[in-house]
């Protein structure tokens, strides 16, 4: 990827550009499908945020902007430009290759915009954040058993992040078999084009 496409957004630009990206918006758009969809229920999003963050992420040339009139009132529109998409898709793509089975709240947004990246894209980031998992869970095996004589509170240290490792498996499995059918149950589009 080049540097254009790893340039990094803050959590809250990250979401607010997957939103326009959707399709031209105004802010007020944006805050009513962050709340439609729940998302300040798993990301850290204000609805004063908004406005400065679609400012300053303008001001890198990742939108566009315009003024046209709504309900006879004139709101501010803004759309994701060529340049937008790359950085957009790359820190998707990035974020996705690079999950290692935390809570993390640019994973789920990362995840929520799937459909940003190709069949091809999704498969491979989420392929290689499942050897990446694995690999820790083995390691945390490894350390388990070398202390498998420690106290319940020491072993528990690595017995609940293996657990945890699992069910991250278990769950990128399930969607690594969905994005090769290449639709989700629902008939909609798992990945771009």
């Amino acid at each position: 990827m080049s540097d254009e496409e790893n340039s990094g957004l803050s959590h809250v630009a990250f979401a607010v550009l997957g939103l326009v990206a959707e399709y031209p918006c105004h802010g007020k758009d944006i805050n009513e499908r962050i709340e439609e969809r729940g998302m300040r229920e798993w990301t850290a999003i204000g609805k004063s945020a908004i406005y400065g963050v679609l400012k300053n992420i303008k001001k890198k040339d990742l939108l566009d902007a315009w003024v046209e009139e709504e309900d006879n009132r004139m709101v501010k529109m803004y759309q994701i430009t060529p340049k937008g998409e790359i950085v957009l898709k790359g820190q998707i793509y990035r974020i996705l290759n690079e999950f290692i089975g935390k809570n993390d709240q640019d994973f789920y947004m990362a995840f929520s915009m799937l459909p940003v990246l190709s069949q091809e894209e999704q498969i491979e980031a989420i392929t290689n954040s499942l050897n990446a998992i694995r690999e820790s869970k083995k390691e945390l095996e490894q350390m388990l058993n070398t202390n498998s004589k420690m106290p319940l509170n020491v072993r528990g240290l690595f017995m609940h992040p293996i657990k945890i490792l699992e069910t991250d498996i278990k769950f990128l499995e399930w969607v690594l078999e969905e994005i090769k059918e290449g639709k989700s149950e629902d008939g909609s589009k798992v990945y771009s084009e």
